[in-house]
């Protein structure tokens, strides 16, 4: 049974927390053990406002030992595992001082917000021997699973061009506006953008190069949208966006993705392939929550030492940081050309 702490229950540490009481409630390896926030009106069973649905039923607080000093959670529980759902430039910290108590740490992403932070934290797990891993939740959702397998098999042949959208209104419900800090959350870029510069590594590799053009709309926050292109030696064409001001308050995640013969788009109303001419047909994918299954990936690692990490390591993910800033660098001076 692996025991776990979950550290911050904002909008994300919420969605864990649901995911981690359904786990102890299943009997799985998971046991949900203490968690803590820094704000105890957190502990109530208001409602959580966040821009997809994650998960979050009422909790029964009174089930698991609850703390407002992670610090003091650390030292009294006997954990297995965190869940580290803290501001981004928390990230860092906290990892260090839960794996330097041999605790295996989870956190969410981004990793932290430049790549020198990220390799402390991959150089502390393999020091103390403990597992780490960041919580790149579309590497477990099931229309991106759908993507990573056809980009792999080549059931459609070489991938000629990907197209990723993801946005929707401001994230107002974020704790003291951290988010709207650029020292702090990074912006959009950062915070949102990340997830599909992350896929962009996991299915075609680090690209030699990238352009971005990115828009500042609030005062003192990183660039609230931006358009990136991704370069490839074999010429593919690939390009992320990403908009966190958004007027109609829905969600979006979509991708385009072509092949040589045939194309897949996810759209809001689901996830369509089609073959060399053949009109589009809907697909089915797994709908477990990706959160839940990259919890229990993560737990199943722990539990089983010699087994390695392939889905997600945490060096891919010191990857895509470095993609993320040179996209800021990009952006900082309008679409130059950054050499990776």
């Amino acid at each position: 049974m692996v025991k776990v702490g979950l550290i911050g229950i904002g909008g994300m540490g919420r969605g864990h927390l649901a995911n981690l009481v359904r786990f102890t409630a299943e009997g799985e390896i998971i046991k949900l053990v203490a968690a803590c926030d820094i704000d105890p009106a957190r502990f109530e069973n208001g409602e959580r406002e966040f821009n997809i649905d994650i998960g979050g039923d009422a909790i029964d607080f009174s089930k698991f030992a609850c703390y407002t000093d992670y610090e003091e959670m650390i030292e009294k529980e006997e954990l297995d595992m965190v869940i580290i759902a803290l501001p981004t430039y928390l990230h860092k910290e906290a990892t260090l001082k839960c794996l330097d108590k041999g605790i295996n740490v989870l956190c969410e992403k981004p990793m932290s917000l430049n790549p020198a932070d990220c390799e402390v934290m991959l150089a502390k797990a393999k020091e103390v021997g403990k597992r780490l891993m960041i919580g790149q939740v579309l590497r477990f959702w099931g229309e991106y699973e759908v993507l990573k397998e056809a980009v792999d098999s080549k059931k459609y042949g070489e991938c000629t061009g990907a197209y990723f959208f993801r946005g929707g209104s401001l994230p107002v419900w974020c704790f003291e506006r951290w988010l709207f800090r650029r020292e702090c959350g990074g912006g959009a870029m950062h915070d949102q953008h990340v997830h599909d510069v992350d896929m962009v590594n996991y299915l075609f590799g680090m690209p030699k190069a990238v352009t971005s053009v990115g828009k500042i709309i609030l005062e003192g926050s990183g660039h609230d949208s931006v358009s990136t292109n991704y370069l490839y030696d074999d010429k593919k064409v690939v390009n992320a966006q990403d908009d966190w001001t958004m007027q109609d308050d829905v969600f979006h995640m979509n991708y385009r993705v072509n092949f040589e013969k045939g194309t897949m788009q996810f759209r809001d109303d689901g996830l369509y392939v089609a073959g060399e001419g053949e009109k589009p047909v809907k697909v089915e994918c797994d709908q477990e929550n990706g959160y839940y299954k990259e919890v229990k990936y993560f737990a199943t690692l722990i539990e089983n030492p010699d087994m390695v990490n392939t889905i997600n390591p945490p060096e891919a993910s010191l990857d895509t940081i470095r993609l993320v800033c040179a996209e800021e660098e990009s952006a900082d001076n309008f679409s130059k050309i950054i050499e990776l």
